[in-house]
């Protein structure tokens, strides 16, 4: 009999509470209390996945390890319990309809009239169990996107109520996140917004078993037991999350507030085993007194949007911390970059970061940034597209092939260092197309990336269409940039770098989805290492 318990975090109000970052925390206190927890994301928009939407849209698009193309949530997830996440940890309302359409063509409701109950839900709920069914977790933990009230999420709240009553009280609980604001013309917190949150998801049938209410000042005990008569909890089921200097501060805020001990008692798993949090706290302590800072520039075509790069910021913290030294990022828009200005935009940087994206927009701007940080060896490093941009710059300017690009900005260069792989060529389909998840590279030992790893081979995780075209390799190589890692199956290149610069590195993987607070990533380690030795020079 699997005994997997369920946690189901909600949110009302307002959108961009910190749901993600809540769940993230609550997982990690149960993790350091010696269960075994997971971490789902259930989103409520239609798309099969964020892989077709914009970075403006979205913010950043997540890969895992088996290339499903997730919600940045998964990144936060991974980051903070450093265990891999998979396809079965994010859902949407797309493939939740498309897997229910595709079922009913094939006949398999046996000619029923096909419904949002059962047919909908019972889908939800069978993607909800599914990490649990696997039998390595003892507690799931489900984040539903969107607020409580929201047309999209009713299917999702109404599977949680299903699940609760199929499941009993004592297996699944809910976890409604909420805004207490504070008004300062009155100079009060104010607990009518919570009220209604928990009013509406009450008119759904449930009621929230804990409410951590989001609040800018102390909640006091007045309010906590007016909380608590009014939305039918008791006082010790009312959490405070105020607002926090960084999101890695939240597992103590949150242990200090007992929230995992509430989860474990609704849950009736023994709590005598107490966090520690050892590691993680000598990471928080390093990340907020550092001794030293630099500067990295990135550059990239969405930089409006910070959580369009969020995995890469927070590598950056990561591989600061271990080197005791804060990162500060100059975040600079490639189309705005041109031969012109770029000695003023990159000036007094110490490293430089070409980062990825699709398209033709910025694409100039990111190889003149290739090119300054190339011939000013100042320490580089390039991520999917920005290793494609250190490519073309190298054909161009070194090894003189001036109409060198990609196929991708242009159909008919004459030189097309960058091409499309073969394969992909008779596709029409933009979602889920690309070369995703983990891929094998094998690395030269005269490499900076080997003496990163200290490994020959390693695995990283892909999100690209265009490849390094290899017709262009020997050229290139004589002209002095080498291919150090290549991919063992199918010959493609993953790296480049230039040997005689003291650290230029392009990879044409995601290093930063697989860095974590506990396990920072060794090609951040080495970048980060490598710009406090240009600064100190």
């Amino acid at each position: 009999m699997n005994n997997t318990k369920y946690v189901f975090v909600t949110g009302g109000v307002t959108s961009s509470l910190g749901k993600g970052i809540i769940a993230a925390s609550l997982a990690k206190l149960l993790q350091e209390r010696g269960y075994s927890v997971t971490i789902q994301k259930l989103d409520p928009y239609i798309n099969i996945d964020p892989g077709t939407l914009n970075p403006y849209e979205h913010g950043e698009c997540y890969v895992t390890d088996d290339g499903a193309e997730t919600d940045l949530d998964l990144g936060h997830y991974e980051r903070f319990l450093n265990i891999p996440t998979s396809q079965a940890n994010n859902v949407t309302t797309g493939r939740i309809y498309q897997s229910v359409i595709n079922k009913e063509r094939k006949g398999e409701f046996l000619g029923k009239t096909v419904q949002v109950i059962p047919h909908i839900t019972d889908e939800i709920k069978r993607r909800i169990k599914l990490l649990g069914n696997t039998g390595k977790y003892d507690i799931v933990i489900t984040e539903i996107g969107g607020t409580v009230g929201d047309i999209e999420s009713l299917p999702y709240i109404e599977s949680v109520r299903q699940l609760q009553w199929e499941l009993g009280e004592d297996n699944a609980i809910v976890i409604h996140l909420t805004l207490v604001p504070y008004l300062a013309a009155a100079g009060e917190l104010k607990t009518k917004p919570t009220q209604h949150s928990v009013k509406m998801l009450m008119q759904s049938g449930i009621g929230p078993n804990i409410l951590v209410c989001r609040s800018e000042h102390e909640i006091s005990e007045d309010i906590k037991r007016k909380l608590a008569l009014f939305c039918n909890v008791k006082k010790e089921d009312v959490i405070q999350s105020l607002d926090a200097e960084t999101i890695y501060d939240v597992p103590n805020l949150m242990f200090e507030e007992g929230l995992d001990s509430v989860v474990l008692k609704k849950l009736e798993l023994s709590s005598e085993k107490q966090p520690a949090l050892t590691e993680w706290n000598c990471f928080v302590k390093k990340y907020k007194n550092p001794k030293q800072s630099i500067e990295i520039g990135l550059i990239g075509k969405y930089v409006e949007l910070h959580d369009s790069y969020k995995s890469i910021t927070e590598a950056f913290i990561h591989a600061g911390s271990t080197h005791e030294t804060k990162v500060n990022v100059r975040w600079i828009h490639s189309e705005e970059l041109e031969s012109g200005n770029i000695e003023k935009q990159l000036k007094g940087l110490d490293g430089v970061l070409v980062a990825p994206g699709f398209g033709e927009r910025g694409i100039e701007g990111k190889i003149d940034a290739v090119r300054y940080a190339r011939e000013n060896n100042i320490p580089f490093l390039g991520i999917c597209l920005g290793m494609q941009m250190a490519v073309i710059e190298y054909a161009r300017n070194v090894v003189g092939l001036k109409e060198a690009n990609s196929t991708e900005m242009n159909e008919n260069t004459a030189h097309p260092v960058i091409n499309l792989m073969e394969e992909q060529k008779e596709i029409t389909n933009m979602g889920g197309t690309m070369r995703l998840g983990a891929w094998d590279c094998a690395l030269e030992t005269e490499s900076k990336t080997y003496e990163a790893y200290q490994n020959t081979n390693i695995s990283e995780r892909h999100r690209h269409r265009y490849e390094f075209n290899s017709d262009y390799k020997s050229q290139i190589e004589e002209a002095g940039m080498k291919a150090t890692g290549i991919n063992p199956k199918t010959g493609l290149v993953e790296v480049v770098e230039i040997p005689t610069h003291p650290w230029f590195v392009g990879v044409q993987y995601h290093p930063e989805y697989k860095s974590t607070v506990l396990n920072p990533h060794p090609l951040f380690l080495s970048f980060i290492e490598a710009a406090i030795a240009y600064s100190k020079n």
